[in-house]
């Protein structure tokens, strides 16, 4: 079996007709889906349609009403609804926020630092008096860092207070907290909000990094559908908590239905286009 073969086999992520009501609104209904290791799979959809959702089930921040969520672990999947949100990312699923969620009063350096947290291996004791140790850890922690600084050309901000930063920049220092983790599954939601065209070139060309360079997959929500188009494997196209469609992105974005959630009736669609003619 080649490489290649073998990657389509492997399943990381296996989300299994997944539900959550708030109230009595129907947030997520049914919506099931399988991520593989060494891809970039991609949920979209208008605004309101469960993408967000969806991620915050799988970073247990929400409990599923039904359905289930199994992550792969050293001993085959791994029920994630059972696990307690603080164990997420020692699992190994790191995620970026679709409002940057950063401590601004902190350097580019230190907020890093903290995405090592999940590989702490000292204790108390042994912080306070600054064992060899714990000194050994925070080398490592900080040579880890900066092989991350030097992958998202982040060397000329490390020691700038996020504060002070330009939007493009801190979206990128968020992604490298994440990778900092070290993870075997990153979430993006929406990396390329709030960017212009330039910086929504490069942080395509980070997403592939990531995934052809440090080997980790990707699970992203986006509306931009060039960068969609540009990184992604696979797309799920969700509309009002259900899936609409799956496959490559051009075959999501020619689906029928997709054209209706997004632009309305495929008559009202038929109509704009001969304007446009």
């Amino acid at each position: 079996m080649t490489s290649g073969e073998s990657m389509t086999q492997e399943i990381l992520l296996s989300a299994k007709n997944l539900s959550v009501r708030f109230g009595g609104v129907l947030a997520v209904n049914d919506v099931s889906f399988d991520v593989r290791r060494g891809e970039v799979f991609t949920l979209i959809g208008p605004n309101g349609a469960g993408k967000t959702t969806v991620f915050n089930l799988i970073s247990r921040i929400y409990t599923p009403t039904s359905g289930t969520i199994a992550f792969s672990g050293p001993d085959g999947l791994l029920d994630l609804t059972s696990q307690p949100p603080h164990k997420v990312a020692s699992l190994g699923i790191a995620r970026t926020f679709q409002n940057i969620e950063l401590f601004e009063h902190a350097t580019v350096l230190h907020n890093l630092l903290i995405g090592r947290h999940t590989h702490r291996r000292t204790g108390f004791w042994s912080e306070v008096f600054f064992t060899p140790a714990t000194r050994a850890a925070e080398i490592e922690a900080r040579e880890h860092v900066e092989r991350v600084i030097d992958l998202l050309d982040l060397q000329h901000y490390r020691d700038s207070m996020v504060a002070g930063l330009p939007y493009g920049v801190r979206k990128v220092v968020e992604l490298a907290r994440a990778l900092c983790a070290e993870p075997r599954l990153l979430l993006l939601d929406e990396p390329s909000s709030g960017l212009n065209v330039e910086e929504t070139e490069g942080m395509a060309f980070w997403i592939q990094d990531i995934v052809q360079e440090l080997g980790i997959t990707v699970l992203m929500v986006e509306h931009d559908m060039s960068l969609v188009s540009k990184v992604s494997d696979r797309v799920v196209a969700m509309n009002q908590g259900q899936v609409l469609a799956m496959g490559s992105p051009r075959e999501v974005q020619s689906n029928p239905a997709v054209i209706e959630a997004y632009l309305g009736s495929i008559d009202d669609v038929s109509s704009l286009r001969r304007v446009v003619q």
